[in-house]
């Protein structure tokens, strides 16, 4: 596990979440994405919402990674089963959240997660890297599944990766 790796994928994402927003016209926000129902906007918001989740998911995961595996497998299976609901909240939660977040409040939520990011994986024990659980592979095509917590600290620039593609945006900057 090379720590700074995943530091320096944070940082990449960090630069460019903000020159996509910088850059980004009024028009281009509110422009339709390519392949989702979001807005470029809302699309934004929706990456800036999976870096949050991993705060929660790291929570879980260290509760489940030392349950036996059983357990956590039980408990992926439940989510699995869950997968129309969360769609729903997941398609949901960026019309509004684009709307009260704004550009400036993305740019500045974005820059406050990717600071607690480092700063947690920086506390992380080398032993924890490695602890790992089962996931809902249903929720997110990134989801594998059994993750540990490298992998979280990997999954939300893959996440932004994927959709950075499906923004309409005229102009990306330098």
């Amino acid at each position: 596990m090379d720590r700074r790796a995943i530091h320096e994928q944070l940082e990449y994402a960090r630069t460019t979440f903000h020159r996509l927003l910088d850059n980004a016209t009024a028009a281009d926000l509110h422009r339709p994405t390519a392949g989702t129902r979001w807005t470029n906007e809302q699309l934004l918001f929706h990456i800036l919402f999976g870096y949050i989740l991993i705060r929660p998911l790291l929570v879980l995961l260290r509760i489940f990674g030392r349950l036996p595996p059983g357990v956590g497998r039980t408990f992926a299976r439940l989510l699995d089963a869950g997968t129309r609901p969360f769609d729903l909240v997941n398609y949901l939660a960026p019309l509004g959240g684009a709307k009260v977040f704004g550009r400036r409040g993305m740019g500045s939520a974005f820059d406050r997660v990717i600071a607690d990011l480092h700063r947690r994986l920086d506390d992380e024990r080398e032993s924890d890297l490695a602890l790992a659980m089962h996931y809902p592979t249903r929720w997110d095509p990134f989801f594998r599944d059994v993750m540990t917590i490298s992998d979280l600290y990997r999954y939300p620039t893959q996440h932004f990766d994927f959709h950075r593609r499906q923004l309409t945006l005229t102009a990306e900057g330098p």
